[in-house]
């Protein structure tokens, strides 16, 4: 049941240099550069309405800290709230302001360990260089790959049973896509909108708040394609691509920034309805699933993390 969770809103990614994480992020993938203070640079993809959707923070291990929604009220904040506490979730509010332009979060820890938040409010500075009122079709000054928005993360975990009623039953999102090993969910990809997932979790033995990949959309297989002679030109780390997934059907390209944090742009993809079924995938053809041509994995796409 639908519960007012609208989208994934923004995520914190920990970097080990700001200035490189800056170039990264800003000059070879595209995303617009909104504000910084002294410790965090925020940024967001050029549709992206709100002010910033990924916040870059200089630390001493790659990752991620937390991965936020947003919500359609500030009343459906205070009832989400119950929600997470009845159903054992320990929750703390964090202040307006505490994210400049942002207001009052609320912040809980899933079973697989990961930091999540809720919030209601954020400044709107509009799609960027092409506004609302009689746009044209893209702005002239984007860099690199040419982001249009950051659109999923990718998390690995032990306990996604846990997640899968905490995301279903009390969060209020749907079950879009999975992957099944005998009677055990392996794979779980979750969306609350029209995307295929907002957020998906991946099965891994003995780890715990583990990120795998922030992902960032681009508009076709021609951009995917310039984002690898990107990678190229600059000597981005590649893990794998140009190529398609099984899972979702989007076509991606997966790399990393300087500090190990993986970063995925893709195109296309497929929609989800409520009425939708869920696709279903079995543990022997997972290969095929993430990777439809090579139809086998990579060993770093399923061990590195940060």
């Amino acid at each position: 049941m639908k519960k007012g969770v609208m989208r994934t809103g923004h995520i914190q990614i920990r970097v080990l240099d700001l200035d490189e994480g800056l170039a990264h992020y800003r000059d070879r993938l595209g995303l617009l550069e909104m504000d910084r203070d002294d410790t965090r640079v925020f940024l967001k993809g050029w549709t992206e309405c709100d002010k910033y959707s990924v916040v870059l923070r200089e630390a001493d291990e790659a990752g991620m800290d937390f991965l936020g929604f947003k919500v359609d009220s500030d009343a459906r904040l205070d009832e989400l709230r119950a929600d997470l506490e009845a159903a054992g979730y320990a929750t703390e509010e964090l202040p307006a302001g505490d994210l400049p332009d942002c207001g009052r979060r609320i912040t809980f820890v899933a079973g697989t360990g990961h930091r999540f938040e809720l919030y209601a409010d954020k400044v709107s500075t509009g799609r960027h260089g092409v506004g609302h009122h009689n746009p044209e079709a893209w702005p002239e000054d984007l860099k690199g790959m040419k982001a249009t928005r950051f659109d999923h993360a990718l998390l690995y975990g032990e306990d996604l049973a846990s997640v899968y009623t905490l995301f279903t039953d009390v969060l209020g999102f749907w079950l879009s896509e999975q992957a099944m090993d005998g009677e055990e969910r392996i794979a779980q990809f979750f969306t609350c909108s029209m995307k295929e997932h907002e957020i998906a979790f991946i099965k891994q033995e003995g780890n715990t708040g583990a990120f795998h990949h922030a992902s960032f959309y681009l508009e076709s297989w021609q951009d995917v394609l310039h984002a690898a002679d990107i990678i190229s030109m600059h000597d981005i780390s590649l893990d794998i691509g140009p190529t398609r997934h099984g899972l979702t059907h989007g076509a991606t390209i997966y790399f990393f920034d300087p500090s190990g944090n993986r970063n995925e742009t893709f195109c296309g993809g497929d929609y989800f309805f409520p009425d939708h079924p869920v696709t279903t995938w079995d543990a022997e053809q997972l290969g095929k699933a993430v990777f439809y041509h090579t139809r086998e994995l990579n060993e770093r796409f399923l061990t590195v993390t940060t």
